[in-house]
């Protein structure tokens, strides 16, 4: 089975759904059209009794770009109940195993997403970025909490307060990214691994996914609804306008007056 949204392609085979961020022309940046996308692929996942594992692949170049600023800017996510909400609702709780292949940058949403991710395999040209501070914003996803508790603290103030970006090896060192290979291998792989999962009890699966994650499962999700209401906040601030006037006048930022 195989269903296709322009910009997200979605196949289902023996038991592994896999979906595509196929929105090159524009590095795989997200809209709110395929946030919308993403959130009915994986609730069409959870419900399909095939479907044991799904698996998220982007192209050899590039997962994610993160967020399409004109649409984000046009179509702000103004409420809880807004496509990209539904999607990290979706995934942070989707009780089937999820596999990733990660290759070019993945920025913003495209690392936080993986924070959510069973098993992450990159590209040896990965590289995972979380500048939200330096558009003004605060983290989301439930990274505030996942990253700390992934890196240690020291390790996730360089990613969250500095912003800068991090390689595969780092990733694989603090335990984001299980392996890494070259660049035109990691969607193989991902596919490899997802094929071992779907073989296995789907029960059992299910079952030791959950007790791992019970823990902090329901810390996840108000850390989620915390950072949603902080980010639209900060999204109406004179920081964030600065730092997204900038981005498309293609200047630096001044935040020397704010």
């Amino acid at each position: 089975m195989s269903d296709t949204h322009k910009d997200i392609l979605c196949h289902s085979e023996n038991g592994v759904m896999t979906i595509t961020l196929n929105r090159l022309e524009k590095k795989n940046s997200l809209t709110s059209a395929m946030y919308a996308a993403l959130a009915a692929a994986l609730e069409q996942a959870q419900a399909d009794a095939t479907v044991r594992v799904v698996v998220f692949q982007g192209h050899e170049t590039i997962f994610s770009a993160g967020n399409d600023i004109g649409d984000f800017l046009n179509a702000p996510p103004a409420t809880q109940d807004s496509p990209v909400f539904a999607f990290m609702r979706g995934l942070s709780s989707f009780p089937k195993p999820v596999v990733a292949a990660v290759c070019g940058p993945a920025v913003g949403i495209g690392t936080t997403l993986l924070l959510h991710c069973d098993l992450v395999y990159a590209g040896d040209n990965a590289a995972f970025s979380m500048p939200f501070v330096n558009l003004g914003l605060c983290p989301e996803f439930g990274s505030s909490l996942l990253v700390p508790r992934l890196m240690g603290y020291p390790r996730a103030a360089e990613a969250l307060l500095l912003g800068e970006p991090f390689m595969a090896e780092a990733a694989m060192e603090v335990g984001l990214v299980n392996r890494i290979v070259p660049p035109t291998e990691a969607n193989a792989l991902a596919q490899q691994q997802a094929r071992k999962l779907a073989l296995k009890p789907l029960s059992a699966l299910i079952e030791t996914k959950r007790l791992m994650k019970k823990g902090q499962a329901a810390m996840v999700t108000e850390r989620i609804a915390e950072e949603g209401a902080s980010f639209g906040r900060m999204l109406r601030e004179p920081a964030a306008k600065e730092a997204f006037g900038a981005f498309m006048e293609k200047r630096k930022p001044d935040f020397s007056r704010l």
